[in-house]
């Protein structure tokens, strides 16, 4: 089972905002599990998806994830 974890750093204060949003979006999705967690550190959240398709991963960090404005990285 294809595993990512994603490390994302955002804009100053909006980590909650932003993982509201990534439950929002990533709840949508067949066939994707999920874990979500705000860190402290370099990075400020910490995401763990779980899917079959490796290339459906891809496509949610690609075209999904990134493109949340307060994301940075």
């Amino acid at each position: 089972v294809p595993i990512a974890y994603v490390l994302i750093n955002s804009d100053l204060g909006t980590d909650e905002s932003i993982i509201k949003k990534l439950k929002d979006i990533l709840s949508a999705e067949k066939d994707v599990k999920f874990e979500i967690q705000g860190v402290y550190g370099i990075y400020d959240i910490i995401l763990k998806l779980t899917s079959s398709n490796t290339e459906r991963l891809r496509s949610i960090i690609t075209f999904k994830i990134r493109k949340i404005i307060q994301v940075q990285s």
